[in-house]
């Protein structure tokens, strides 16, 4: 085992010894840790700040994409939504120990289905700050533990973060290492950690393809993916227009290196002349590139000819593909073939091609006559996410407290044995 391996075994080990404290932790105490923790990070605002301006500036000078350095980049806003988030977990009704059935016998013996926390939870992401404390805080409220290893561009910013979370956790009288983010970001960690047997009890991966791969092709844990948003918007031949381009230029346009944002847009044939031009004209005014059709690129001045590969591709910036489609069953099957099973969202005055749509469209969320930027843990009332699960088994869609959850089965017997 090489060193780096080593070392993440022996942060793993230590955090899964503290998942056993944090489960046993009474309700109040794990709500208390997360309060310190926010208290925590608005304590040390200037310090976390200084070393998110260490790594934007480091990210900015290697070239990295735009998109993804705003991904990274806090200010004091920001800062204050991700103690604001802490707290709104904090919050939020404790799953641990809720009871979803119970049934009793022939016998006499009665069995309650209980939640339970899944243990010690690892997360894999990039790029995003926020997901430090956003991860930290849905495991410890849902009774688990967690081992964070985030990316090298915001190594400084984690840390910072980490230690603030840690003495939330110390003044509940909760172990520090119950959130243990590795302080190194070397590739290696990442298959040490899915290695981890009897240890991490789930892996969760979020960002660009090559983690994922690197994290399923490696794992010997079981593994939830969030997986690429490869996102889109029909407008549908009974959509208004007006309510088309407002929610078309808010997926794209409002936030487009997240993976929520829209990639493509799809617009029926029999609106097309109609829609297209003033779609043009929005998006340019928001220095939108347009990837269009054979079909859509005569009607959007300024737009430039879409290739295969475009369809297929997540492209985080401020670019958009526009497909003209021949109905409804057409749109769908665009969405089949090039989609990632992330978010997709119908804009019609008409429910029963509304009702088509979120049958036929098998995507974690679907949505009717609103922007795919919904897809969102807090916008769901979850308080925060882990995740957007684009897997179909156990989670699906934003990860909140009760996708951190398992469930056990109590048995109350008087004596029976079977015969």
């Amino acid at each position: 085992m090489s060193p780096v391996a080593e070392r993440t075994a022996a942060l793993a080990r230590a955090a899964k010894a503290a998942a056993r404290a944090v489960a046993l932790a009474p309700s109040a105490t794990r709500a208390r840790a997360l309060a310190e923790a926010a208290r925590a990070i608005r304590a040390d605002a200037d310090a976390i700040l200084a070393a998110n301006a260490a790594d934007v500036a480091d990210a900015a000078a290697t070239g990295l994409a735009a998109s993804l350095v705003d991904r990274l980049r806090l200010d004091p806003a920001r800062l204050a939504d991700v103690a604001d988030a802490c707290e709104a977990v904090a919050a939020l009704p404790d799953p641990v120990g809720e009871v979803l059935e119970s049934w009793e016998r022939p016998n006499g013996l009665r069995l309650t289905r209980r939640r339970v926390p899944i243990g010690l939870v690892a997360i894999v992401y990039e790029s995003r700050p926020n997901v430090t404390v956003d991860a930290a805080a849905l495991c410890l409220r849902s009774g688990n533990a967690c081992v964070l290893r985030g990316g090298s561009e915001a190594l400084r910013s984690n840390l910072a973060l980490a230690a603030a979370l840690g003495r939330g956790l110390a003044a509940a009288g909760l172990p520090p290492e119950a959130v243990t983010l590795l302080p190194f970001a070397d590739r290696e960690a990442v298959p040490a950690l899915g290695a981890l047997r009897g240890v991490v009890d789930l892996i969760v991966p979020r960002g660009g393809p090559g983690l994922i791969e690197a994290v399923v092709s490696s794992a010997r844990v079981p593994v939830i993916r969030h997986d690429a948003g490869i996102c889109h918007v029909y407008v549908h031949a009974a959509a208004d227009l007006a309510m088309a381009e407002a929610i078309a230029v808010n997926a794209k346009c409002q936030r487009p290196g997240v993976c929520n944002a829209a990639e493509t847009l799809l617009v029926d044939a029999a609106v097309a002349p109609a829609f297209l031009p003033r779609l043009a004209a929005a998006l340019a005014a928001r220095a939108t590139e347009v990837r269009a059709c054979p079909r859509a690129l005569p009607l959007m001045p300024g737009a430039r000819s879409a290739t295969e590969a475009d369809w297929s591709t997540e492209h985080l910036a401020l670019i958009l593909n526009v497909r003209v489609v021949d109905g409804l069953a057409d749109a769908a099957a665009h969405i089949a073939r090039h989609g990632s099973g992330h978010s997709d969202a119908i804009v019609t005055a008409d429910p029963a091609a509304a009702r088509a749509f979120m049958d036929q469209v098998d995507s974690a969320c679907v949505y009717w006559n609103a922007s795919t930027r919904f897809t969102d843990g807090q916008e769901f009332g979850f308080g925060a996410e882990v995740g957007i699960s684009t897997d179909r088994l156990h989670a699906r869609g934003p990860m909140g407290l009760r996708e951190l959850t398992t469930w056990k089965t109590e048995v109350v017997g008087t004596g029976q044995v079977r015969g």
